[in-house]
């Protein structure tokens, strides 16, 4: 490829990354991630819906407990797509300079494909041995086990889809191509809705009709997102004759995927935490905090959708060594965070009674519905501007700092929850992961100061003379 190659034809995924204006590039990067994330987290809690309609508790609780199981398809999908990804779009940037770089591309996208393909297959399988043992590990009592165990067993018979599905989801974004992941996110989110009509609706399969609905639909995901590359995709193979153990490959995907599986694993931990504590208050309780929860996550989603959307134009723009295209990025990315965060927690909090009533019936679940919501609410302002530094850190292939920001919420979170339910009860427990957020943000703040100098360092190294260094820097 050539230098003139490089340069991108305006309105392509490619220009959007490299030379279009930052506002629209964001609207580009970010207003499609937005609303496939927005369609997923209404259908969360559409989903909520279809098993409340059955009028029981322990169904409702078995999908709150089996939310690790996502939280595990996170981990190895994120290990080898976020570390993917974020390597792909500095290759991609650093092309500009050095355009032999482009090269290497095929060999992490076949990598980060078949690993998460091949890291799920064991994953499942092993849960899918271990099934009893976990069921119990998540909390479910004697009533809710069944549920949980029929929910559970088929998530892990789609582990090895559900982390291609979401690997393969960032390396489509990886390239700019924000629309054709929106899309097929999207398209699943309907497809889910669907199965979910036939499988609990129709033939009444429950908890397990939701998660087979899951898993279905996601099959669909790989597919689209398979043949898109294929065919539209400059630089990217999935062909397994690409694959590569090379350190160049390894270093920098691992150097920010670790960071994103520390991250899911502590997700799942405090989950399990969360779930344990809340069990003993009865399953209304857990039930009205998974539908708190899923409303919350509107919202949240939202700013997700900047902040994961960003991504690849904040690892671009480093590869490149473009700093001014960087700090605009971050900036307007930051003012975008603090706008939809504002809106959405006011307006929601407003009519929080309302929309956990539609889900809830019962009044003492509803009144505590109501106050998870409102803790969530909070937690999600810190939460989005902490997502955005942690952005930045994997952009820039700040491993460590990715990686602590990852730690932080786990570490902190676990005596933070234990302590707020030994004085405070269940008021303790719903408030602890607030309060958790509100640290992890300012730990974020912290190391961001401390690693701008180490940012400013690697932007200039992103010269073509020292693009090595940039690439294998973790």
């Amino acid at each position: 490829m050539s230098n003139s190659e490089t340069t991108a034809t305006p309105g392509t995924n490619r220009w959007y990354l490299s030379s279009a204006p930052i506002i629209r590039a964001l609207v580009h990067l970010c207003v499609p991630m937005a609303a496939a994330m927005i369609v997923g987290a209404v259908y969360n809690v559409i989903n909520s819906g279809f098993i409340g309609s059955l009028h029981d508790n322990t169904l409702l609780a078995a999908v709150t407990l089996g939310a690790p199981v996502l939280g595990l398809v996170m981990a190895v999908g994120g290990v080898f797509g976020v570390g993917g990804g974020a390597l792909i779009s500095r290759l991609l940037g650093a092309a500009e300079n050095e355009p032999a770089k482009a090269a290497e591309i095929k060999h992490v996208s076949s990598f980060a494909v078949w690993g998460s393909v091949a890291t799920g297959a064991v994953f499942g399988a092993l849960g899918l041995f271990l099934l009893d043992p976990v069921v119990s590990l998540l909390g479910a009592d004697a009533d809710a086990a069944s549920a949980t165990k029929s929910f559970v067993g088929v998530m892990f018979a789609f582990v090895p889809v559900l982390a291609a599905a979401f690997c393969l989801e960032q390396l489509v974004r990886a390239e700019g191509a924000a629309r054709q992941v929106m899309i097929g996110l999207i398209a699943s989110t309907i497809g889910n809705v669907v199965f979910d009509v036939i499988f609990i609706l129709g033939l009444h399969w429950g908890v397990a009709g939701a998660a087979l609905a899951m898993g279905l639909s996601n099959v669909g995901v790989v597919v689209y997102f398979a043949v898109w590359l294929t065919r539209h995709s400059e630089h990217m193979s999935l062909a397994p004759k690409w694959f590569t153990l090379s350190p160049t490959v390894l270093k920098p995907v691992f150097g920010v995927g670790i960071g994103e599986l520390l991250q899911s694993s502590f997700l799942i931990l405090t989950s399990l935490v969360l779930n344990n504590l809340a069990a003993a208050y009865g399953d209304g309780a857990l039930g009205a905090m998974g539908v708190a929860v899923r409303i919350a996550q509107v919202p949240e989603f939202l700013l997700m959708g900047v902040t994961l959307g960003v991504l690849p134009l904040l690892a671009y723009s480093y590869g490149k060594g473009d700093r001014n295209r960087l700090s605009s990025a971050v900036r307007v990315s930051a003012m975008t965070v603090g706008t939809i965060a504002l809106l959405f927690s006011v307006t929601v909090f407003l009519f929080r009674d309302q929309v956990v009533s539609a889900f809830v019936t019962d009044r003492s679940a509803l009144s505590i519905g109501v106050t998870i919501l409102t803790a969530q609410l909070v937690a999600m302002i810190a939460n989005g501007f902490a997502g955005l530094i942690t952005s930045l850190f994997q952009a820039t292939g700040r491993a460590v700092a990715a990686t602590v920001m990852s730690v932080t919420q786990g570490v902190l979170f676990i005596p933070v929850v234990l302590l707020g339910n030994l004085w405070f009860g269940l008021s303790g427990i719903i408030w602890s992961l607030t309060v958790t957020e509100g640290f992890v943000l300012v730990v974020g703040l912290g190391m961001w100061v401390l690693s701008r100098r180490a940012i400013e360092r690697g932007l200039a190294d992103g010269s073509p003379e020292r693009a090595d260094e940039v690439l294998e820097q973790v």
